[in-house]
């Protein structure tokens, strides 16, 4: 009942992500107008704006102009309720919880505004900073060692930033949010999730080249990676660190 639970609040989050993604980029406000058909305008009703349901009870289509409503977003709900879970699942009822649930949902948010966009937007930025900052002091409050989170924020940002200077081959985006991965995730696993996202880039981007979905010269958004890798690591780290050490000795 509890995974069930957790599922649905990741649906509702997700459906909030949804917008997120949509209208950052465009420069709108998340809170109003209220939520629209984005063809007609028309104002939804609440009864239209349930997770997955609405669009299945709907069969895709708007319900006052008939247009169709494109399946990715039912699909990214799910997403976001399965992502939710896992995240549940590895730290059960526990500050960590909570901090996770909010890193990945920056995450979802500012790694797929990135990979339809390729940018990286203030308001995303100053979210994950807040957060970051305000989690960083609840370890101080706690009594736990937090300076490893300062210098993982620094790491991130710094390694990104001597690239930028010295190749010009990544964005200024990818320094804020490998930054705020660092206060996140602390310093050993910011070095790791910079070489993982390199890892991970590298094998899509070659998949993708030899499939001639791109080319050479396209220009591949790395912070999608940096999410993805970022996630995985402050989920799985230890089994990453038992398997990986299980294959070398």
């Amino acid at each position: 009942m509890d995974f069930l639970f957790v599922f649905i609040y990741g649906l509702v989050f997700g459906s909030f992500f949804n917008v997120c993604i949509y209208r950052i980029p465009r420069q709108e406000s998340i809170a109003y107008p209220p939520s629209h058909c984005t063809s007609c305008g028309k104002k939804l009703k609440a009864v239209d704006l349930f997770p997955v349901l609405s669009w299945v009870f709907l069969k895709g289509k708007c319900r006052y102009c008939g247009d169709k409503i494109s399946i990715k977003y039912p699909l990214f709900e799910i997403l976001t309720g399965i992502i939710f879970v896992l995240v549940y699942k590895e730290f059960g009822y526990s500050i960590e919880t909570i901090k996770f649930l909010v890193f990945a949902s920056y995450l979802i948010i500012v790694g797929f505004i990135d990979l339809n966009t390729t940018d990286v937007y203030f308001s995303t930025t100053l979210f994950g900073l807040i957060t970051g900052i305000i989690f960083v002091l609840i370890n101080v409050f706690l009594g736990n060692p937090f300076l490893t989170y300062i210098y993982g924020a620094a790491f991130g940002a710094g390694i990104i930033t001597l690239i930028i200077l010295t190749t010009h081959g990544m964005g200024w985006g990818d320094v804020e949010i490998l930054g705020i991965c660092g206060l996140f995730l602390g310093f050993k696993l910011s070095i790791v999730t910079f070489f993982f996202s390199a890892l991970l880039a590298g094998i899509i981007g070659m998949i993708l080249i030899l499939s001639k979905i791109k080319s050479r010269k396209d220009y591949i958004a790395f912070g999608p990676y940096i999410a993805l890798a970022a996630f995985l690591l402050a989920l799985y780290w230890d089994k990453f660190f038992q398997w990986y050490l299980a294959l070398i000795i």
